[in-house]
C-alpha cells in the first residue's frame, strides 16, 4: 500500500490464518489521507476505513484551519468587516464580497445604478471562470495530468490581471462596496476583456481536446463519486454539484439580482451525477459566461458606480474641496461606517462553488449582532462518506478534486 495517499499515513492490516488451507483473511484498517497530503485542497484529514483497497467510510476532519471568521466579523463595521470576505473563498473573491454587499443593500433600501450593475456582472463571470479553471486543472493535475494545469494558468494569469487593473489587487480585491463599486473601471479596460474573451473560446476548446475524450481522464472520472438527484436534495447540494445531479439550483435564475434578469443564458443540466458531468458542467459554464460578459459590456452605459446617498458611500473629491461638512461625512464614512436598524435578513448568491449565503443580525448599530456564513464547501464535504464507498483509493483523490473545496470557506 502506497503512503503517497497520506502524509503520515499509519496503518496495520490484520490478517488471519486459516490453518486447514493457509488462506489469509485481509481485515479493516484505517488510513489517514492527510491534512498534509497535495490533493486534499486544504487542510483536510479524511480518515478513511479501507478494505485492502476498497473504501468503506471516508470520514472528513475538519477545523485545522478555523480563524473564528464570523465571530470577528462581530467587533469590525460594516465597511472594515467586508475584506474578510475576500479569504474565505479566495479563489473566487469578489463572488464572496457580492454576497456580503447584497444583504447590506437590502437591509440600507439601496439601490444600484445601472453601471454598476453591468461592472458587477462583468467581473462576477470573470470569477467564475477563474474558479473553474482553477477547479478543472489542479483536479486533472490530481489524476496525474499537468499540461491543463499550465495552460489554463497562463489564461488565468490574464484574468488575474484584469482583477489587478480595476482593484490594486489580485487576490484581496474589495472592489464590491455596499452600494456600487470602489472605483470605475480604467480607460479601455472593457476593450481589452472584450477581447480575451473573443480568444479564451478556443483555449475551453484546447483543453476539451486535451481532457474530455482522453480514455484515462474518462476511466478516472465516468462513473465515480454519483450523486442521486433524491441524495443531492438531502445534502443540500448547490452549484454544480446539484446541477451534475439534475437539479436546476442556479440563484440567478431562480431569484435574479443585478442585470441576469436581463440576460439569456443557459445553466446546463447533469445526467448521471458523476464526476464527468460536474467537469462538463464547468466546462460548458465557462463558454455561458463568455456570454454573459459580452451582453454586460454591450449594455454598460456611462453615470455613477456608487450611490448618491453619501450616507452610505464616500462623499466625492470635487464636493469635499471646499465644504466642511462633506469632509466630516467623508471622514465619519470610514471611520464609523453606518448603521442598520434592528433587523435580520439571510440572501444567497450564485457563487462559483454554489449557494453562498449571508445572515446577518443587527440591532441598531454600525456592527452586525451576528453574522452567520453558508458555504457550499461546507455542504459538499459531508457528501465525501457517500460518494467514496465502494471505490478505490486513488478515487478519493477524484471525488476530492471534483466536489471544488476551498477551506478557508469551510473552516471559516
Amino acid at each position: 500500500m502506497p503512503l503517497c495517499y497520506g502524509m503520515f499515513a499509519k496503518y496495520k492490516m490484520f490478517f488471519k490464518s486459516n490453518t486447514n488451507f493457509g488462506e489469509k483473511t485481509l481485515h479493516i484498517f484505517n488510513l489517514n489521507f492527510g491534512p498534509q497530503h497535495p490533493s486534499a485542497h486544504g487542510v483536510l484529514r479524511l480518515v478513511l476505513e479501507m478494505l485492502g483497497e476498497q473504501i468503506n467510510k471516508a470520514i472528513p476532519h475538519i477545523g485545522l484551519l478555523h480563524r473564528g471568521t464570523e465571530k470577528l466579523l462581530e467587533h469590525k463595521n460594516f465597511i472594515k468587516g467586508l475584506p474578510y470576505f475576500d479569504r474565505l473563498d479566495y479563489v473566487s473573491m469578489m463572488a464572496q464580497e457580492h454576497g456580503y454587499c447584497i444583504i447590506i443593500e437590502k437591509l440600507l433600501n439601496l439601490t444600484i445604478t445601472t453601471r454598476a450593475q453591468n461592472i458587477r456582472v462583468i467581473f462576477l463571470e470573470i470569477t467564475r471562470i477563474l474558479n473553474h479553471l482553477m477547479a478543472i486543472t489542479t483536479h486533472a493535475m490530481d489524476v496525474g495530468a499537468l499540461t491543463p494545469f499550465l495552460w489554463a494558468f497562463e489564461e488565468r494569469e490574464k484574468l488575474m490581471e484584469l482583477y489587478e487593473r480595476v482593484s490594486g489587487a489580485r487576490m484581496h480585491a474589495a472592489f464590491f462596496r455596499p452600494g456600487g463599486v470602489s472605483k470605475d473601471i480604467p480607460k479601455n479596460l472593457l476593450n481589452d476583456i472584450y477581447t480575451f474573451c473573443g480568444l479564451f473560446n478556443s483555449r475551453i476548446n484546447e483543453l476539451e481536446e486535451l481532457l474530455t475524450k482522453n480514455r484515462i481522464w474518462t476511466a478516472r472520472l465516468i462513473n465515480i463519486g454519483f450523486v442521486d438527484k433524491k441524495r443531492a436534495l438531502s445534502f443540500a447540494f448547490s452549484g454544480v454539484i446539484s446541477r451534475g445531479s439534475g437539479i436546476p439550483t442556479d440563484l440567478r435564475k431562480k431569484t435574479p439580482y443585478e442585470s441576469y434578469s436581463l440576460i439569456k443564458f443557459e445553466s446546463p443540466l447533469g445526467k448521471k451525477g458523476d464526476c464527468f458531468d460536474r467537469y462538463n458542467l464547468r466546462i460548458i459554464e465557462m463558454r455561458e459566461s463568455l456570454k454573459i460578459i459580452y451582453f454586460a459590456i454591450s449594455k454598460i452605459t456611462t453615470g455613477s458606480i456608487k450611490t448618491n446617498d453619501y450616507r452610505y458611500s464616500p462623499v466625492p473629491k470635487h464636493i469635499i474641496k471646499n465644504n466642511m461638512e462633506a469632509l466630516i461625512m467623508h471622514f465619519k464614512y470610514y471611520a464609523e461606517a453606518f448603521t442598520i436598524i434592528s433587523s435580520e435578513m439571510y440572501i444567497g448568491v450564485e457563487a462559483p462553488k454554489g449557494e453562498f449565503g449571508v445572515f446577518l443580525g443587527t440591532n441598531n448599530t454600525n456592527k452586525p449582532q451576528r453574522c452567520k456564513i453558508k458555504s457550499s464547501g461546507f455542504l459538499h464535504l459531508q457528501g465525501a462518506n457517500y460518494m467514496a464507498q465502494k471505490h478505490l483509493l486513488a478515487d478519493i483523490v477524484t471525488i476530492i478534486g471534483t466536489q471544488d473545496i476551498v477551506f478557508g470557506e469551510v473552516d471559516r
